[in-house]
Parts: structure tokens; C-alpha cells; sequence
């Protein structure tokens, strides 16, 4: 059974920095994609971050490139995302999840398997 666990949510104060963690089983983690998604108050679910199965390519939704950065540790079956200069808009949860078994890393629809999801809060 494929299982991802997110943590390192929290409360941030604007301008910080906080690192997501998810720890994957059940799958050949090296042999997906793998990408962060979030759900704020009130807002559908988006694509905020992807990364190609050997680590080699990124991808970022436009709100938030340049201040998060994704990556992952294949020999740990983990995957993080590195959020810096926090804005109150980032406030929502985080999830991690698999591409499976294809289509758009930039479209949700796209990723059959989800975590829990973690909460960000950003106070301003």
C-alpha cells in the first residue's frame, strides 16, 4: 500500500521560512514523480511544486517560484519543500503526493495518491 506522511507544518510569521517533510512507502520512490499541492481557506485545491523522479528537474506553480524550492533524497524515500519568504496567502495545507501513472505535473488530476496534508499558517 502506498502511504505518504507529511510533517513540518506549523504557525510562521510572514517573511519566515518553514521546510515540509514526506516520507513515502509502498512504491518505487525513485520511479515517480513526485509533487506538493495545497488547499487554502475558502480556495481549491493547486499545484504548487513537482520534481521529476531522479531529482533532476523542478517544476513551480508562478506564486510561488522563486521562494520555494522542492527536492528529494531517493535513498530515504523522502521528499521536502524548502518555503521561504512566506506570505499570508501560502496559509493552507499542504499535501504530498505521486504522479500516477501519467499526465500534467501541473494539473492535480494527475496525482492518484495523497498524504494526510499538513497545516501552514502564516500570520502577518
Amino acid at each position: 500500500q502506498v502511504q505518504l506522511v507529511e510533517s513540518g507544518g506549523g504557525l510562521v510569521q510572514a517573511g519566515g521560512s518553514l521546510r515540509l517533510s514526506c516520507a513515502a512507502s509502498g512504491l518505487t520512490f525513485d520511479s515517480f514523480v513526485m509533487g506538493w499541492l495545497r488547499q487554502g481557506p475558502g480556495k481549491e485545491r493547486e499545484f504548487v511544486a513537482a520534481i521529476s523522479s531522479s531529482g533532476g528537474a523542478s517544476y513551480y506553480a508562478d506564486s510561488v517560484k522563486g521562494r520555494f524550492a522542492i527536492s528529494r533524497d531517493n535513498a530515504r524515500n523522502t521528499l521536502y519543500l524548502q518555503m521561504n519568504s512566506l506570505k499570508a496567502e501560502d496559509t493552507a495545507v499542504y499535501y504530498c503526493a505521486v504522479r500516477y501513472p501519467s499526465g500534467s505535473v501541473f494539473r492535480t488530476g494527475s496525482y492518484s495518491h495523497w498524504g494526510q496534508g499538513t497545516q501552514v499558517a502564516v500570520s502577518s
